[in-house]
């Protein structure tokens, strides 16, 4: 996925999860952030940012501009939390995520309904499989491992135990880590944060839930899928 007019700032605070206070060409301004997550390891003074500029397109917008990407340790981490989403969705299309148990995909519909949860895609090959995918970002970095969740997340972990269901009805179901980085050693449940999310990742997969982590190419102005990574429960 590709954004438009990119620019560098220094961050400086977060008052709140939805904003933070960035220098941008030596003026102190206000941008929306697109993740409501904690992201403390990311988001530190001093820190180069990326922005996305909507000045030639405000629309309702009451901010100017996006904080979607930060350096850290001399890469670029992506931040977006709406970014795995689009870059699972081009992958799917040009078939660069391959899943098993599925052929050629004939339709794939966004945000579809599954009992009580809302399911990121819902997908259907030429044979006739059906199978319900969910999609996390990942931004936490240890040391060459990746880590989800950063902070506990109650959503997250209804979202797994009903894919199981999803499993006993007789559709295939998918759990996909995009890991908005390139370059990690492995994919792990973070247990220090929420040792019940592991767990259930794992009693998930052996009631036939696919889990997938691949990593991604990140620029000031692009994300994209890149290798598959290994998942470690």
């Amino acid at each position: 996925m590709k954004y438009k007019n990119i620019v560098e700032g220094i961050f400086i605070e977060r008052p709140n999860r939805f904003v933070a206070k960035v220098e941008i060409q030596g003026e102190v301004e206000t941008v929306h952030v697109k993740n409501t997550g904690r992201c403390k390891e990311l988001l530190k003074p001093n820190t180069t940012v990326f922005l996305e500029d909507f000045q030639s397109n405000m629309r309702k917008r009451k901010l100017r501009y996006s904080l979607i990407s930060v350096i850290k340790k001399g890469f670029i981490i992506n931040m977006d939390s709406q970014a795995p989403n689009k870059v699972v969705d081009e992958s799917l299309k040009s078939n660069a995520i391959k899943l098993s148990g599925m052929d050629e995909l004939v339709l794939i519909r966004r945000e579809k309904q599954f009992k009580k949860s809302r399911f990121d895609f819902y997908i259907e090959d030429c044979k006739g499989e059906k199978a319900f995918i969910e999609v996390k970002g990942v931004t936490l970095e240890n040391d060459g491992a990746v880590l989800f969740p950063d902070a506990p997340t109650e959503r997250g972990l209804r979202h797994v135990k009903e894919l199981e269901q999803v499993i006993e009805e007789g559709m295939r179901a998918y759990i996909i880590f995009v890991i908005q980085m390139k370059d990690v050693k492995y994919f792990s449940p973070n247990y220090e944060a929420q040792e019940a999310f592991g767990e259930a990742l794992k009693d998930a997969e052996k009631k036939g839930v696919e889990i997938y982590a691949y990593d991604c190419r990140v620029s000031e102005d692009e994300l994209v899928l890149n290798r598959q990574v290994e998942v470690r429960l």
